[in-house]
């Protein structure tokens, strides 16, 4: 069988593509629909599934919950068929006495990821590494109910204090079962390498926030997933072959159009990942 120059090199194409990635489920932090969730809670997160968003995040005002709300909760995400794999807390919900309450509102609505996205007060190093000291307590009680507990980072982990980056304390002062939620927004806000970060913590980003950023006027984080300064390709590999990423949540908290503006960035996500 003869074959022509440009089959070959059609073939050849072919052949040194980049494989399909692998699927990981991409959701949506609820903070980015917060005056609508707080409005409609349940028409909310219908509207968010009905986008295609696979899972959903609940912040730090579901601690208010009530266990028979919760169930209502469970019962709708069973309904549209997404999970919540994750909750924000305030340090409070990790503390000791805060934890029980987490503990049983999270396996009313399926998440095994308890996240501290709050460190509280802080004044010093030593302020960091009692965060690092609470987490390590509530990853001990939470492994053997096949949970985890988590830490979020947002800008101020990332300046070092007293000659130590706040984000490395947490990292090296907690034991390997604690995820690093990264968020990616303040890292491009900071110039922070986050594909360092995941790398020289394999197995710990299990989720991360999708949150892009952008330099200039009337930018920042109002830019759309995909629109900003956001290296996607470097971080999802990372993600994806060291990291443990299991989930993805977009989140945009800058928009005077929630809702629309969620739909775009899920779009937007979905190409980078083509």
């Amino acid at each position: 069988m003869t074959i022509t120059r440009r089959s070959f090199v059609a073939l050849a194409g072919t052949a040194l593509a980049a494989p399909p990635r692998k699927h990981v489920p991409i959701g949506l932090e609820l903070y980015s629909v917060r005056d609508e969730l707080k409005a409609d809670l349940m028409g909310t997160v219908r509207a968010v599934a009905q986008m295609g968003y696979e899972c959903v995040e609940f912040y730090s005002p579901y601690y208010d919950w009530t266990p028979d709300y919760a169930k209502q909760v469970r019962k709708l995400l069973d309904e549209l068929k997404i999970r919540c794999h994750s909750t924000h807390n305030s340090f409070r919900g990790l503390t000791a006495e805060g934890l029980p309450k987490a503990i049983e509102l999270n396996q009313i609505i399926g998440s095994k990821h308890i996240v501290m996205a709050s460190p509280g007060r802080i004044e010093n190093l030593d302020s960091w590494k009692r965060v690092a000291e609470t987490l390590t307590a509530a990853s001990a009680k939470l492994k053997s109910l096949g949970m985890r507990a988590g830490y979020h980072n947002h800008g101020a982990e990332w300046p070092a204090v007293e000659g130590k980056r706040p984000m490395d304390v947490i990292a090296t002062g907690t034991p390997k079962d604690v995820v690093l939620q990264l968020d990616t927004g303040p890292c491009f806000e900071l110039g922070i390498d986050a594909v360092a970060f995941i790398k020289a913590n394999p197995g710990r980003i299990t989720s991360m926030h999708v949150k892009d950023w952008s330099p200039g006027e009337g930018k920042g984080y109002r830019v759309l997933v995909g629109e900003g300064s956001g290296k996607w390709k470097e971080i999802m590999d990372a993600a994806e072959s060291v990291g443990g990423i299991e989930y993805y949540l977009i989140e945009q908290e800058s928009s005077l159009t929630p809702i629309d503006t969620v739909r775009k960035c899920l779009e937007n996500f979905r190409k980078l990942r083509a």
